[in-house]
């Protein structure tokens, strides 16, 4: 078996609505219970699902690093994904699931593939403090019932920040270059579900003497840039006074980066502000559609001078 999932046109469609598919998976039975519990991979991670390959151990990897299969030429990470949640696969590990994404290709091995669901992002809800760290949402897979399906969406940027660290560019003044200046009394307002994403561009931020605003979700930033434009016009200012740019993840519960973006480019009183997306989801087919979204830039997770460099291109223009 193998099945490519990057026939991306009906995929990027769904964005244009607050809505996106999940694949879900099994890694067999949680921790003291016997429930197999369902996992979940927005499909424009996922380039393909094999047939567990062939898997050469490497000497000395890390733990939960099974070694590397060879994929069409590549040679391929592959990360035993139960044994990084502690679950137990009764029924082994029989498919491979190969993701790109932050710059990155690694394959997670897995117990069983189940299905793809077509959802909206308000099925999603942030699981902060309810995911022991490796969990960034909850999708509700049935709607509201209360005995419909639940599925953790795993934050992926920190599992593999936890199996295979690397050296992290050190994020200082220095290294980002000469400071961000706003104009007096502004903001940057920035949206991203995942803790070790925001973790780094705060310190990206700070590194360039900006201030900013963090928010969890599109639905959060959108909600504090209204709140913005409210103390803006008791001032006799506009929102863009009090917010000078927004920068977001693509991927978030409730309301999606996509969707914060064209709520913000299709609204009078925020359309001047300009809109950075910054998103481990890389490919033309993202890159064409922020675009289409009306995004001003567009920078790949995560490498704090380019990041650094792109806010200073969109704020000059």
């Amino acid at each position: 078996m193998t099945t490519p999932l990057h026939d991306a046109d009906e995929r990027t469609n769904l964005t244009g609505n607050n809505k996106f598919e999940l694949l879900l998976f099994r890694l067999g039975e949680a921790p003291g219970t016997d429930r197999r519990e369902l996992f979940g991979i927005n499909v424009f991670k996922v380039r393909e699902i094999l047939v567990m390959p062939i898997v050469t151990a490497i000497a000395n990897a890390p733990a939960n690093v099974l070694g590397v299969a060879n994929i069409r030429g590549q040679i391929i990470p592959v990360i035993d994904l139960p044994a990084v949640v502690g679950c137990v696969p009764k029924r082994g590990l029989t498919i491979l699931m190969v993701t790109e994404f932050a710059r990155t290709t690694q394959a997670f091995a897995v117990e069983e593939v189940d299905e793809i669901v077509r959802l909206e992002w308000n099925n999603v809800l942030a699981a902060e403090g309810n995911g022991g760290g490796l969990v960034t949402s909850i999708a509700k897979l049935d709607g509201d019932g209360e005995k419909g399906r639940l599925a953790q969406v795993l934050d992926v940027e920190q599992i593999l920040r936890n199996v295979m660290p690397t050296a992290q560019e050190e994020i200082t003044p220095q290294s980002v270059g000469a400071a961000v200046n706003l104009p007096k009394g502004s903001i940057i307002l920035a949206a991203d579900d995942s803790p070790v994403a925001r973790m780094m561009i705060e310190q990206g931020l700070k590194a360039m003497g900006t201030p900013y605003v963090m928010t969890k979700t599109g639905q959060e930033a959108w909600d504090r840039l209204q709140a913005f434009e409210d103390e803006a016009h008791a001032e006799g200012k506009t929102a863009h006074d009090k917010v000078a740019l927004v920068l977001t993840d693509l991927e978030m519960p409730v309301m999606d980066g996509f969707t914060l973006t064209r709520n913000i480019k299709q609204d009078q009183r925020f359309k001047s502000i300009p809109v950075v997306i910054h998103s481990s989801l890389t490919g033309s087919a993202n890159e064409a559609h922020v675009s289409s979204v009306g995004a001003d830039a567009y920078v790949a997770k995560f490498v704090a001078t380019e990041l650094a460099a792109t806010i200073r291109q969109v704020l000059k223009h």
